[in-house]
């Protein structure tokens, strides 16, 4: 007896150095710090404020009864959300089924099947029926973790899909606002370009009376007529943005291009006041969606990792099989008809080609991919904050000197009228001051309506009001070896 025992210990110990192993393999991904990340000269002079993180309906501080409607109804009918929830639940889905695999399996069957035998089974080889009925019992349990972290990394990508619906909400409205703006400043164009239109065909015809009586020539003429296609090539790349800012409207709301048409006039947008939050680096974690996203894959990665090692471990598992079996009329109730059996069974790779080391490589190197991108979306996230607001502060000292520009255009433009009213000047000096006022006021147009654009998009750097629901605040990346 102890003979065998010790032959059975050695053969297991023999078993044991002879598996395969996943030593010596591990992720070499390491996360930023965002603190290491300075920003502190990149936004000297800028307002910090905590307040400055956007609400979840930030767009309703814009103070637009039409674009409130136009978020409700995108929110509502844009057929992208629907493809977001939907990728969520499948992701809930697969978490589910993960988390139902961690427990045992009991399954029940019964048949009735006929079959002839031959001769050489049964005498006579006749037709006989086989009557039985079984419950089966099977679990295999997680001595070493492997399935809870396949579950958590299932659970990880849930969440990541969770979030990114949610990011999917926040983009739309960033779009729609962006477009509403932009179809403002649009019709804006198209009121400055009739006016020139309007100016310069006056200039025209003012020219070629004055050709006509001699006292111009044919080259000023020639010039006019230059003034009049410029304006109307303006007028109509005016009416083209019309019609293109009302077409995103359009997508952005899920509906035909007739429903972009229904838009009125929006009044002019203006943007907020320029601010950003205290403790950028490290709070932009918690309030960009991306950035969230990129952290629970992260998570999810190093459940995977876990559930690959736990594969290189022995298997054990418990089982039962109860039931009752009769051939021809027998009766499969009867007690002779009953048979079981039950026990414990463990299993180990002792040699599999690779596959689980080439398994668990590929888990590591999963890893360091979520731990690259996390690090990059933190990097880009940071320099976009930080590029947009020194855009921003660009286009308020250039709104700022075009307003001076523009300014010295309209007391010009003044100065022109009341000489041409005292016989001093005439009208065709008069009208090429009006151009010079109205090219200022397209300029300050162009300026103004990007500085809508990138206020929208700093909202959307800064997170567009994004906050972790409960369970889905994911924790910071570390990186994971053994």
């Amino acid at each position: 007896m102890r003979l065998h025992l010790l032959a059975a210990v050695t053969a297991l110990a023999l078993a044991l150095t002879a598996c395969v192993s996943g030593g010596g393999l591990h992720p070499d991904g390491t996360s930023i710090d965002p603190a290491s990340l300075q920003s502190g000269h990149s936004l000297a002079g800028v307002q910090l404020s905590a307040a400055a993180w956007p609400s979840a309906d930030w767009w309703q501080g814009l103070d637009d009864p039409q674009l409130d409607a136009l978020m409700r109804e995108a929110l509502r009918d844009n057929p992208g959300l629907g493809l977001a929830d939907a990728r969520a639940r499948a992701a809930q889905a697969a978490a589910g089924s993960a988390d139902a695999a961690r427990g045992p399996d009991v399954t029940a069957s019964a048949g009735m099947p006929g079959a002839r035998l031959p001769g050489t089974v049964l005498p006579g080889g006749h037709f006989k029926l086989a009557k039985y009925g079984y419950v089966s019992f099977a679990w295999g349990l997680d001595l070493w973790g492997g399935k809870r972290a396949a579950w958590q990394a299932a659970l990880g990508t849930a969440r990541v899909a969770q979030i990114e619906a949610r990011a999917a909400r926040i983009e739309l409205s960033g779009n729609v606002a962006r477009a509403y703006a932009e179809l403002g400043y649009a019709f804006r164009q198209q009121d400055l370009g009739k006016a020139e239109l309007d100016r310069a065909k006056t200039s025209r015809e003012l020219t070629r009376q004055r050709v006509a009586a001699g006292i111009d020539n044919r080259i000023q003429l020639r010039r006019s007529d230059i003034e009049v296609d410029t304006a109307t090539q303006r007028l109509a790349q005016a009416t083209r943005a019309i019609d293109a800012a009302r077409s995103s409207l359009a997508v952005l709301l899920g509906k035909g291009p007739d429903r972009g048409l229904d838009v009125a006039r929006p009044r002019l947008l203006r943007p907020r006041a320029l601010a950003v939050p205290t403790d950028l680096p490290v709070d932009l974690l918690g309030h960009r969606a991306d950035l969230v996203a990129a952290r629970w894959r992260v998570e999810a990665s190093r459940q995977d990792i876990k559930a690959a090692k736990a594969a290189f471990m022995p298997n054990v598992s418990i089982g039962a099989l109860a039931g009752v079996i009769a051939l021809g009329g027998g009766n499969p109730l009867s007690l002779p008809a009953r048979f079981y059996q039950a026990g414990p069974s463990i299993s180990l790779p002792l040699f599999d080609g690779g596959r689980l080391r080439a398994q668990l490589s590929y888990r590591d190197a999963q890893y360091d991919i979520a731990v690259a991108q996390y690090n990059q979306t933190l990097v880009g996230a940071l320099n976009q904050v930080a590029d947009e607001v020194s855009a921003l502060q660009s286009l308020h000292e250039q709104i700022a000197a075009q307003r001076r520009a523009q300014d010295a255009a309209a007391d010009a433009w003044h100065m022109a009228q009341q000489r041409y009213r005292a016989g001093i000047g005439n009208y065709l000096e008069s009208l090429d001051v009006r151009r010079q006022l109205l090219a200022a006021e397209q300029t300050m147009a162009v300026l103004q309506a990007r500085q809508v654009d990138l206020s929208v998009q700093l909202i959307e750097a800064l997170g567009g009001g994004f906050q972790p629901q409960a369970g889905t605040a994911a924790p910071s990346p570390t990186p994971t070896r053994s």
